[in-house]
């Protein structure tokens, strides 16, 4: 298990699917070709990808009087006429393709080009015939009464009112689209882009572009502030720009909440935007005090919010205050059930776990906190068992599917998900439950809390019933949550909760090394590695010192040693995490060698720089309302279509579809960062913890990764690394204020 991996070629590595240039042609030679629509070969509507055919094919670079033209460009007809920019590629599977990055139709300046750009299809309701009696009508001047005298279709023979502003409509559309596209092409964005915004905007696109760019940012899903910025700059946007720097400001906030933040130091903000905008910072004042007055930031004394957080921060606190000021419930029977429980079970409750149920069991409020081999399970099953010993009506709930499904399986009982137990509505983005719908429950139990954030934690609150029994069972020694907030730990901050920590290991669970050495990890203690010779041994340390050297090992352990000592699937069971995303022990590195190992053939399609195959493992990384897919899912891609730039991922609960615009929420999770493995346990496990990983090691890191591990827990680790995470007592610092307003010291706002 421990000796030398043998060496291995990384030749399978090769992505044997992904389109090449042409030899002579580079990707960042731009050709511009015209040609006349032959065929429309596929197209997706959702995300404006397209597949057509040229002919009569002309231009400086043209191969040939035809060509294959892909891309995500604007809906075109048979028999158009397009000029497009971009470059020839070479698909493994459909051969010579021309990769299209603008298109532009030309109009046609004949009365048969007219009348074919019409009858296209372009425009719903117009066919060949209809189209002849339009062209007849108003010959050589057809798009000039379309666009600016459309009433005057009341002189085509046998057009009916409805008929007439249907075509009305439909060119006044496709005109602003391609006014949009036009636009937005010439200031360097893609179509696909400017489909989004058409979406948002509909007619306003063009004008709301031209005059607000900083409002896509916004207002227009997937479009940041930098994307924003290069717009508007190519506008002549000033740099001191009112919306610049208020959107600047939102920017950085909107930074700071994915790295886990609440809210901001204001003169740390100030100083920040500005120096991101450079202007000076009073520019950066006076946009703060304007998003204020609008609503789209909370200022706090010296803190600033996004305004959706502090809302979120507020409802928490006024959710827990209204539990812990009302009394401590009777617990009648409570001895009994525990005795029962015992008896059935088999087993005797510690003193420290009978405290914890009977806390649990009295308050409206409490926590239980500990780390792995506790017992934290066991006090589940003795509550559970006690609270339906009284009648009372109890749900099971966990931030994650997965969570959701070993909380199920340890308690023999329904869990779900908090998204499911609030009864989220995908196409509002939002929740049923809540204070005018709140959940059907006497008691609610919510397992590895520590990964609730501030705003799903907010949902949580505003739908409790006015009385409820709330438990949140975690482990405050493991990173906060991947969204923004540090629910669990400001809960047990903030001193005047009911909690119970949880500190004694269990005889069974003491057998274990993955136990015995989280334990040690938290005591700031190295972890000691098992016998080879062991086979109950489950925590080995091999040790590298090069990133290089731990990459080829981590490859060797995940394709062959462990699965042959231990008979598990390289794909499904050995999950690899690792500290950062850069360098060769990172997770994109990585990812490329484990895919090259584990999957080095199959239909595949490129997105964000990776290839994504029939039979990867992938991940979700940002909450999809829509799939009711969210960030950390992990899944399987079942099926993909190159030409359709889709594909399909089987989660837990089902299979799900991506068109080319979610794609960029999918990566390779071969191996995955340590954050992102929060919630989620593996048979196996293997972490690289290497020097060149120094900005990222912590006690609080390395432990949360082993108690990720089930079965096996391999630390291909250089020592110094291992000894200065374990000597780190940093803690992800987390900047919020629930503690200060759970004891009363901060406003709560109003409900």
């Amino acid at each position: 298990m421990l000796g030398e991996p043998r060496k291995h070629s990384r030749t399978g590595g090769e992505n044997r699917h992904s389109r090449i240039p042409i030899q002579g042609y580079s990707p960042r030679v731009s050709v511009t070709l015209t040609g006349l629509v032959e065929r429309i070969t596929y197209e997706n509507e959702q995300s404006g990808f397209r597949v057509v055919r040229l002919g009569k094919v002309e231009g400086e670079g043209a191969r040939s009087t035809s060509a294959v033209v892909v891309g995500s460009f604007q809906a075109v007809g048979p028999g158009m006429r397009l000029r497009v920019t971009g470059d020839y590629v070479v698909d493994a599977r459909h051969g010579e393709q021309f990769r299209a990055e603008v298109v532009v139709p030309i109009e046609p300046n004949t009365l048969i080009g007219i009348e074919r750009y019409l009858a296209s299809g372009l425009i719903p309701g117009v066919g060949p015939a209809m189209a002849k009696r339009i062209v007849q009508t108003f010959e050589l001047r057809t798009f000039d009464v379309l666009d600016r005298e459309p009433g005057r279709l009341t002189e085509v023979q046998g057009l009916g009112p409805k008929r007439r502003k249907e075509i009305q409509q439909s060119w006044a559309a496709q005109r602003a689209l391609s006014g949009v596209l036009v636009l937005l092409s010439s200031h360097g964005a893609s179509h696909s882009l400017a489909l989004r915004i058409w979406k948002h905007y509909g007619d306003r696109a063009a004008s709301i572009v031209q005059r607000s760019p900083y409002r896509l940012a916004l207002d227009v899903r997937g479009v940041g502030f930098k994307t924003a910025d290069r717009l508007a700059a190519s506008l002549g946007i000033a740099r001191d720009h009112p919306e610049r720097c208020q959107a600047g400001v939102v920017h950085v906030l909107g930074e700071l909440a994915e790295s886990g933040h609440v809210l901001a130091e204001r003169a740390a903000l100030v100083a920040s935007v500005a120096q991101l905008l450079e202007v000076d910072e009073v520019h950066i004042e006076t946009a703060i005090d304007a998003l204020f007055a609008q609503e789209r930031v909370f200022v706090d004394g010296d803190g600033v919010y996004l305004y959706r957080l502090y809302r979120a921060e507020c409802e928490v606190a006024r959710g827990a205050r209204r539990l812990l000021e009302q009394e401590a419930l009777p617990a009648p029977g409570v001895e009994k059930a525990l005795e029962d429980f015992e008896k059935k079970r088999k087993i005797e409750l510690a003193p420290s776990q009978r405290r914890a149920v009977e806390t649990a069991a009295r308050e409206r409020l409490a926590v239980i906190t500990g780390g792995p081999g506790v017992g934290k399970t066991t006090i589940v099953r003795a509550l559970l068992a006690v609270l339906e010993g009284q009648g009372l009506k109890v749900r099971l709930a966990a931030p994650t599917g997965r969570a959701a499904k070993r909380l199920a399986e340890a308690t023999g009982r329904e869990a779900s998900t908090l998204h499911r137990l609030l009864e989220l509505d995908p196409r509002q983005g939002g929740f049923q439950r809540d204070s005018d719908r709140p959940l059907e429950a006497d008691a609610l139990i919510v397992d590895e809390a520590s990964m609730v954030d501030i705003e799903l934690g907010a949902a949580l609150f505003a739908a409790l019933p006015e009385k409820v029994r709330l438990l949140f069972v975690g482990d405050a020694d493991q990173l906060p949550s991947v969204g923004p907030g540090a629910l669990l730990r400001d809960l047990l901050e903030a001193g005047n909760v009911p909690s119970q920590r949880l500190t004694e290991i269990f005889r069974q669970a003491a057998a274990s090394g993955i136990v015995q050495n989280a334990h040690r990890i938290l005591r700031g203690e190295m972890p000691e590695t098992g016998d080879a010779e062991n086979p109950a041994a489950d925590f080995f340390i091999v040790r590298k010192r090069t990133p290089e050297e731990a990459a080829e090992t981590v490859r060797e352990l995940v394709l062959n040693r462990i699965p042959k000592r231990f008979q598990l699937d390289p794909r499904k069971d050995i999950q690899v995490l690792t500290p950062m995303h850069r360098g060769p022990a990172g997770t994109l590195s990585l990812n490329e060698l484990l895919q090259g190992a584990l999957n080095p053939s199959g239909p595949a399609i490129e997105s964000r720089n990776q290839t994504l195959r029939v039979g990867d493992k992938v991940i979700q990384t940002k909450n999809d309302y829509d799939r009711e897919v969210f960030n950390g899912d992990v899944g399987f891609i079942e099926s993909v279509d190159p030409e359709a730039r889709s594909l399909e991922v089987r989660f837990d609960h089902g299979s799900v579809e991506y068109d080319e615009g979610a794609l960029d929420s999918l990566m390779l999770s071969y191996a995955i960062s340590v954050h992102k493995s929060q919630g989620s346990e593996y048979p196996a496990l293997v972490l690289p913890l290497l020097t060149t990983h120094f900005v990222m090691l912590s006690k609080n890191l390395l432990y949360t990764a082993v108690t990720r591990a089930r079965r096996l827990c391999v630390l291909v680790a250089d020592p110094r690394a291992l000894s200065l995470a374990v000597a780190d007592t940093r803690r992800e610092v987390r900047r919020t204020r629930l503690a200060e307003r759970l004891r009363g010291e901060r406003d709560v706002g109003r409900a």
